[in-house]
């Protein structure tokens, strides 16, 4: 069945845009306008034929390498520049598609529609999942692109082979609206960037500019769809991410189906049913849609407001209305789902197309044994360098304690002292009051804790903005209120333990990339940590025990948890190596995962 709803829209849309077709060419020399600079930094790209000792808690004074510890060039936080703002070698990841990944026989072509991608427009984890999702089914001999706004603010020189290809008119409140499209290529992945000439996605950020946010993604849901009608594109799968691209739905089977669009079939992945796209009908109706069409229970009306606001519709519940196929990124998440929330009975209603497919990470994007965002490489093998990371961060915050570097010895301090790592939004859904109390608790455990992370909400950012001030200058906290792709890198490996104390948590990448990177993971059960993570003194479990859970929300559960991590790495060091390694060699890539999503997209896919 190709749409079990059929709306209206208004006579609008009929009126034929003036079309505006361009030769494809260089932009602006792109290519050699946007060169980097000769790198700065001269950290010596050190592989992993480091041989520390792997005594993680040893008594003696140091642990050796044969390594020459005085090649790297240690940084202070009284740099001018702070070390994880220097210049790198490189940025982003091989395009190179793995050559022992397994091809598809039957092929597609895959178009997704994202506000996020990674490296490029990455505000959290939605950026890394389309980037690591596109690769892999390019991987496996898929067509994939994807469509993604291009916003002001993005560098453009991380974009390999800029140019303009087509120059059309898009709908918008009663206006068609000219648009650029670009073509280019980031991480290997061909892109595909919508520029409107009117106001949308000016700013210095991917959110939050001066224009009205709902209003720039139903026209930029609309304008993919145009501009796939006007190049005559006509994918297998459009796969739409989260409620800013919500309405492509109802605009694909209520407008552009009737039009020329035929053979595309739609799949949505919800990343995060905390954000609904709230819609009155008025907004919707400037997309080119009547929106009175979709207030009813059946459709796109949001079911808090039934009664006393019907003017209220919701973008998400839409998409997953017109959906072909719906998608959450965990198996526990679509559990939790169906049983709780304002959206379970939707989803419900939609069970038979409605799965949960468990996220992967990049693994060449992460990838300690290749970053080039380290001081010193490591992999599961030889784990060793991950003690120079370490290292290197304490030097660059300001956490190395007493001890000095002698020849090629690392003080011992620095392997007796746990480092926690927090890197995260900083909003109520990641637990703010537990990563509040874990400052503390890490403290009164004699460990040390880094905190990377930005708060939407004033009031947030107040309150970490008074508890940095407090701490931040001790010898045991940094709490830095930013986003940093480089110093995140640098912090997973530098990580003893990843904290995720999340109040609920969709999938989370974070314990993901912590393992990758050799930080055992301490996370609240739920979720998709609840899918990835497996408590360290759970004997039924014991295979796959490879961190600690909790599973209250209150201070007392976390600190049960932090003090058997604690307790593991002081007591108990043989083990702890095994850990690192065990964490190391887990497979959470996409590569593992993304036969799922191909399984999706065969069952909706047409042949026409």
């Amino acid at each position: 069945m190709e749409c079990a709803i059929m709306g209206k829209f208004c006579p609008l849309i009929l009126s034929s845009p003036r079309i505006l077709m361009v030769e494809k060419r260089n932009v602006l020399g792109i290519r050699d306008r946007f060169k980097f600079c000769s790198s700065k930094f001269k950290i010596q790209a050190l592989e992993a034929e480091t041989h520390l000792s792997s005594q993680v808690g040893a008594e003696r004074r140091g642990s050796s390498t044969d390594v020459g510890i005085g090649e790297l060039v240690w940084p202070s936080p009284s740099d001018e520049i702070p070390f994880w703002e220097k210049d790198f070698p490189s940025w982003g990841v091989s395009p190179e598609v793995p050559a022992d990944i397994n091809k598809d026989s039957d092929r597609m072509h895959i178009i997704h529609v994202t506000a996020e991608m990674a490296p490029i427009a990455k505000v959290g984890g939605l950026g890394d999942v389309v980037t690591g999702l596109a690769r892999a089914c390019l991987s496996r001999g898929h067509t994939v692109e994807i469509m993604l706004p291009f916003y002001e603010c993005i560098q453009k020189q991380q974009i390999k082979d800029l140019a303009l290809i087509t120059t059309y008119e898009s709908y918008q409140d009663g206006n068609w609206v000219l648009t650029n499209a670009y073509r280019g290529e980031v991480s290997g992945i061909p892109v595909v960037f919508i520029e409107p000439s009117n106001h949308f996605f000016k700013g210095q950020f991917v959110y939050g500019g001066s224009y009205n946010e709902l209003e720039a993604y139903l026209f930029f849901s609309r304008a993919c769809l145009e501009w796939m009608q006007v190049t005559a594109t006509q994918p297998d799968i459009i796969h739409v991410h989260e409620w800013q691209a919500g309405a492509l739905p109802l605009l694909y089977w209520d407008m552009y189906h009737y039009l020329s669009l035929k053979k595309p079939r739609i799949v949505l992945t919800i990343h995060n049913m905390e954000h609904y796209g709230e819609c009155s009908q008025e907004q919707l109706s400037k997309s080119g849609l009547d929106g009175s069409i979709y207030a009813t229970i059946d459709k796109a009306i949001d079911d808090r407001t039934i009664g006393h606001n019907p003017e209220r519709l919701s973008l998400l519940k839409g998409g997953i209305v017109y959906s072909n196929a719906v998608v959450t990124v965990s198996p526990t998440y679509l559990k939790e789902t169906l049983c709780t929330g304002w959206l379970a009975s939707t989803l419900l209603r939609n069970r038979d197309k409605y799965f949960g497919v468990l996220n992967g990470i990049d693994t060449a994007m992460w990838n300690p044994a290749t970053d080039s965002f380290l001081p010193v490489k490591f992999n599961a093998q030889k784990p060793e360098g991950k003690k120079l990371c370490k290292y290197y961060v304490q030097r660059g915050l300001g956490l190395a304690l007493e001890g000095t570097l002698d020849g090629n010895h690392l003080p011992d301090i620095a392997c007796k002292v746990p480092l926690v790592v927090c890197i995260t939004r900083l909003v109520p859904q990641k637990g703010l009051h537990l990563i509040s109390h874990a400052i503390k608790r890490v403290e009164e455990l004699g460990g040390q804790m880094v905190i990377l992370g930005k708060a939407s909400d004033v009031r947030v950012e107040r309150e970490f903005e008074g508890l940095a001030k407090l701490h931040n200058q001790g010898p045991s906290t940094r709490i830095l209120l930013m986003f940093s792709e480089e110093l995140s890198h640098m912090l997973y490996a530098a990580a003893d333990m990843v904290l995720v104390p999340s109040m609920y948590e969709p999938c989370g990448l974070s314990q993901m990339i912590g393992m990758r990177y050799g930080a055992v993971p301490v996370v609240r059960m739920t979720g998709g940590l609840a899918d990835t993570v497996f408590d360290m003194d759970d004997q039924s479990n014991h295979d796959r025990a490879n961190g600690f859970v909790f599973e209250g929300i209150d201070e007392g559960s976390l600190n049960w948890a932090l003090d058997r991590a604690f307790a593991h790495y002081r007591d108990k060091a043989d083990e702890w190596n095994g850990i690192i390694r065990k964490v190391m060699e887990v497979d959470n890539s996409w590569n593992n995962t993304a036969g799922k999503y191909v399984e999706i997209y065969n069952s909706v896919r047409v042949r026409l």
